[in-house]
């Protein structure tokens, strides 16, 4: 359970998000400090289950082969055979990958996928997810779709996801709290390399959490 602290800023963030025709995101900015953020080793990039889901569609695309893309059928937005990723163009290719939050695909196809979409998801950080044969191609997508990325790259500054408007304040917290954790277990001084975390709706005022 999530410290009340970060309970009351997320309802506080909630109360005076503006009324929009759309149901906005939440999101999570992170300040880091006393980092050398040009050492990539010192970068945050990590993937992380929100044990409360995101409240978000999240879209995912499996390369697979046989029975694995058959079992895909059921949980997958969209599932690719090898010669679907070999005729791709470019812009379908970047197209795909803009649309795509999460890529999955059976191990013995990543060499092959690294020579034909390597240049277009390398750079957005979506190169798949190998699946090797033991395991689940639906709960690996089942997994996938309450997951979201904390990538730093070389700013201070970065965002992630954390929940939508329409989840209550604790479930929010809850996320936020997860990836806190995350945080404090993965940077070189723990909470002393963070300098705040802020949270708030899409369109609405930013509330300190720590």
């Amino acid at each position: 359970m999530a410290d009340s602290d970060i309970e009351t800023a997320v309802a506080r963030a909630l109360e005076e998000s503006p009324d929009r025709n759309f149901t906005e995101t939440v999101d999570l900015a992170i300040n880091l400090r006393d980092l050398d953020l040009n050492e990539p080793s010192n970068r945050v990039d990590e993937s992380i289950v929100l044990p409360s889901g995101t409240g978000q569609e999240t879209r995912i695309v499996v390369i697979a082969e046989g029975e694995t893309a058959v079992r895909a059928e059921e949980a997958a937005d969209e599932v690719l055979s090898e010669s679907d990723v070999a005729d791709l163009d470019d812009d379908e290719a970047k197209d795909m990958a803009d649309e795509t939050d999460f890529f999955i695909a059976e191990e013995a196809m990543m060499q092959d996928i690294a020579r034909h979409l390597g240049t277009v998801l390398g750079p957005r950080g979506k190169m798949p997810d190998p699946l090797s044969p033991d395991d689940d191609v639906v709960e690996t997508v089942n997994r996938l779709k309450n997951t979201v990325q904390l990538r730093s790259g070389d700013r201070r500054t970065f965002h992630t996801l954390v929940g939508a408007e329409d989840m209550d304040a604790e479930e929010i917290a809850d996320n936020i709290d997860v990836i806190l954790r995350r945080l404090h277990a993965d940077l070189e001084k723990g909470p002393q390399n963070i300098d705040g975390v802020y949270v708030k709706t899409t369109m609405g005022p930013s509330q300190e959490v720590v």
